[in-house]
């Protein structure tokens, strides 16, 4: 007899955080050193935002199920304030990492507007429409990349330490 056991869905954004950030860092550590584009950095940047935004809808979901937080819409905007106002100070997460996710948010949304956007010196510029600059560095990437581990690892050990203690209070109930 074969028995399924559906998947959670907090383990799985966290499983998806897991692949995108270990996605980015390949692409910098091996792919972007071969290839020398400046372009991949934001293909770098994207996989970031995407692992960073699943291991907060991680750790929303895992809320949720205990009815921690209030139910929330499935966009970024949506969650990020649920996370800001509710996570944030609940389980001590640290502002400078959510001043990055918000601050990676704002360079993707100013690429997607962008109406000029160039490589220079191995990096790559977007500009605003009143031409101001954001340069996206193999350096800034790196930075990002390693803030988002720790991050999604801290994420992971809130849920992991959690779960623990409802393990045990069900094991003495």
């Amino acid at each position: 007899m074969l028995i399924y056991i559906e998947m959670e869905k907090y383990e799985e954004l966290r499983d998806i955080a897991r692949k995108k950030i270990q996605i980015a860092d390949h692409m910098l550590t091996m792919t972007y050193p071969m290839v020398k584009d400046p372009k991949l950095l934001l293909a770098v940047m994207e996989n970031i935002f995407l692992a960073l935004t699943n291991s907060i809808g991680s750790l929303l979901h895992y809320e949720r199920n205990y009815k921690r937080v209030p139910p929330f819409q499935d966009t970024f905007v949506s969650k990020f304030n649920v996370f800001k106002e509710k996570c944030v100070g609940m389980h001590r997460i640290d502002e400078e990492a959510v001043f990055m996710v918000g601050e990676i948010k704002d360079i993707i949304m100013q690429h997607k507007k962008s109406p000029v956007e160039f490589t220079r010196n191995d990096s790559f510029v977007i500009c605003s429409e009143d031409y101001k600059m954001k340069t996206i560095s193999l350096e800034k990437m790196r930075d990002y990349v390693s803030k988002s581990r720790v991050f999604i690892q801290n994420i992971n050990n809130i849920i992991n330490r959690n779960q623990q203690i409802y393990n045990n209070s069900v094991r003495n109930f």
